[in-house]
């Protein structure tokens, strides 16, 4: 069975990690906030690195700042974990009401319609995501980015799972 055991593996301790951030949307929703932190840094220094090996004055100039920002970001954040998860629960909520609207037009511009009703329906849900987080901000900022971070574990462990299974089964038809 090998890799696909570590796939299947994998899914289970996705899907416990994925348990745990409901059963504790907030600390999980903490736990988020750090690690956009920190991935803020690591982006940030590595765009100032790259600055080095840029062709030209102001892309240099341009990479530098941008890595600056980026960097002075995660360290705000992890000075402030609180205010960073009320601004990345923000940039979420803006997210799902761009995507939720994007996904409407798309849907009404389509010229087969085949798919029309799930395109459609996909940006309803996104844009009734969007009013849930601003509907009840600040308070949903406790807890959303710790609900969706377990969502997506689960959403993960299952596929890991899934594709574990799948590589068995393809491994045993070989």
């Amino acid at each position: 069975m090998g890799k696909s055991l570590l796939w299947v593996v994998i899914g289970l301790v996705s899907i416990a990690g994925g348990i745990l951030a409901l059963a504790n949307p907030f600390v999980a929703s903490m736990a988020a906030t750090t690690i956009a932190a920190w991935v803020f840094i690591f982006v940030g220094i590595v765009e100032i690195v790259a600055a080095f090996g840029a062709e030209g004055a102001l892309a240099k100039i341009g990479n530098v700042l941008l890595g600056a920002l980026a960097v002075f970001l995660g360290v705000s954040i992890l000075q402030h974990p609180l205010a960073g998860m009320l601004a990345l629960t923000t940039l979420v909520g803006i997210l799902f009401l761009a995507a939720g609207v994007f996904k409407i037009i798309i849907a009404f511009s389509l010229e087969e319609r085949r798919f029309f009703w799930l395109i459609l329906l996909s940006g309803v849900v996104s844009v009734v995501l969007a009013v849930m987080v601003f509907a009840n901000f600040p308070q949903s900022a406790a807890v959303i980015l710790g609900l969706l971070l377990g969502i997506d574990l689960i959403s993960n462990g299952v596929s890991l799972i899934a594709m574990g299974f799948a590589l068995n089964a393809a491994r045993k038809m070989a």
